[in-house]
């Protein structure tokens, strides 16, 4: 009768951690499965992301937005340090074609239009428009890009470049060779967006200093910015 009380009192004792052995383990077995079916490290966005389209062998692209501005030096009567007199105009249009071989390709162009330029004085811009650039006879600012330095052959959808365009500028009646020197970012929706950059004087294109009240003096070198935003057609 002991032997077997004993025996049965050992059974009732030990189960208690039977039960809780058997629900560590349907515990373990739960979390494993959980962990099986958890997403790859780096999030769902990561593992489920869209390749970007395959680059192409030249594009004809088409300019959605974009803005042409001049900054130039100026010194004030009264101010000790000099000023910066910057010029915009958001009237551009126009259209850069890419060759499969990385060449600017004929029709390619870009035109400002000058009579929309606008700074903080319009005194200013008075005077540029009827003097400087003369506008109502040359309207338009014309760019014929003629050759590109730094984009891929192959026009990728993401990623970043530095990029020089050369080609003829035409402002005030004379055309003269520049080059713009910027960044292009392109966009898996197919856009190329950036900035560039060119320098040149007053002479260059035989335009006349500005000479306005309160006005001291004005640098030789015009700075001109583009901003642009083209998309594939």
């Amino acid at each position: 009768m002991e032997s077997r009380f004993q025996g049965t009192q050992g059974k009732t004792a030990w189960a208690p951690f039977l039960g809780l052995a058997a629900g560590g383990a349907f515990w373990m077995a739960a979390v494993s499965l959980l962990a099986a079916q958890a997403p790859a490290p780096g999030g769902p966005g990561r593992a489920g992301r869209t390749p970007p389209p395959p680059p192409t062998a030249g594009a004809n692209l088409q300019l959605v937005d974009g803005s042409a501005s001049y900054q130039v030096t100026e010194q004030l009567v009264g101010i000790n340090f000099p000023s910066q007199a910057i010029g915009a105009s958001t009237a551009m249009s126009g259209t850069l074609d890419i060759a499969p071989d990385g060449s600017v390709a004929p029709g390619s162009k870009l035109t400002v239009d000058l009579r929309e330029l606008k700074s903080d004085q319009e005194m200013r811009d008075n005077y540029i428009q009827k003097h400087t650039l003369e506008t109502d006879q040359y309207p338009m600012a014309v760019f014929v890009p003629t050759k590109m330095d730094g984009m891929p052959k192959m026009i990728p959808f993401e990623g970043q470049t530095g990029v020089e365009l050369t080609g003829d500028l035409t402002v005030h009646g004379v055309t003269k060779p520049v080059t713009f020197q910027g960044i292009a970012t392109f966009g898996r929706d197919g856009s190329v967006a950036g900035r560039a950059t060119t320098s040149f004087d007053f002479a260059t294109f035989g335009l006349t200093k500005p000479s306005i009240a309160r006005l001291m003096s004005v640098s030789d070198k015009i700075d001109l910015n583009v901003a642009f935003k083209f998309k594939r057609d």
